[in-house]
């Protein structure tokens, strides 16, 4: 962790300002912000992964999210991006909520428990209103099933997720907010499907890098 030169705290990779005094660290030309929803039932790990991803660390105590909101700045394929998660509650009461940011992402993290057979059996309805709402032929989602460190607690096995993520096309894998598997590849699948599925965000970073003059986001 890089620490502040006038405090001499330690700040998490990706922050140009120190968030404990203030002090502005460096300033960042930014070629593209990407938003990404995390999605899934409550208590499966959404807020644990955003929280592992963006501070490096790993929070345990459950706290049911209404909607949280975090923003890192990251280095992919040499362009500086900036990516804005929003966390979304899991309970059924904010099912309007939830309809808001199906239309309003750009890729999608779908979350469950592998210690939660319903949790997984939720996605399903979550895929359908992304795909159907959505404008664009192709989506970036990727399948998460969190919570790989408690396998003596598995009820879900992977092979039922493969089956769900093939019949919407999309990338599945395990991950653990506690151990630190697979955080920054939810991530940087998200991005790479957005680059691939909408060509232009990539030319249009490329180019962005090369012609120090055209408009960037300074941060």
């Amino acid at each position: 962790m890089p620490k502040c030169s006038r405090c001499g705290s330690d700040n998490p990779m990706g922050y140009n300002f120190c968030s404990h005094c203030g002090n502005k660290i460096e300033e960042i030309k930014i070629t593209r912000i990407y938003r990404f929803v995390i999605m899934g039932s409550g208590g499966v790990g959404k807020s644990a992964i955003s929280i592992r991803y963006v501070n490096r660390v790993f929070e345990a105590k459950y706290d049911p999210t209404i909607e949280d909101r975090y923003q890192k700045i990251i280095e992919y394929e040499g362009c500086s991006c900036v990516l804005e998660i929003l966390d979304t509650a899991g309970q059924e009461t904010f099912h309007a909520m939830r309809e808001l940011y199906i239309k309003t992402g750009e890729g999608y993290a779908l979350i469950y428990s592998i210690t939660s057979k319903q949790s997984l059996i939720d996605l399903e309805p979550l895929l359908l209103g992304i795909t159907e709402r959505n404008l664009i032929k192709d989506v970036p989602i990727v399948l998460v099933g969190n919570k790989c460190d408690l396998e003596n607690k598995r009820t879900v096995g992977p092979d039922a997720a493969r089956e769900l993520a093939k019949k919407y096309n999309c990338p599945f894998m395990e991950s653990s907010a506690k151990l630190n598997i697979n955080i920054e590849e939810i991530f940087h699948n998200l991005i790479r499907l957005t680059w691939l599925y909408n060509p232009s965000f990539k030319t249009k970073s490329k180019h962005q890098k090369k012609d120090k003059s055209s408009s960037c986001i300074l941060f």
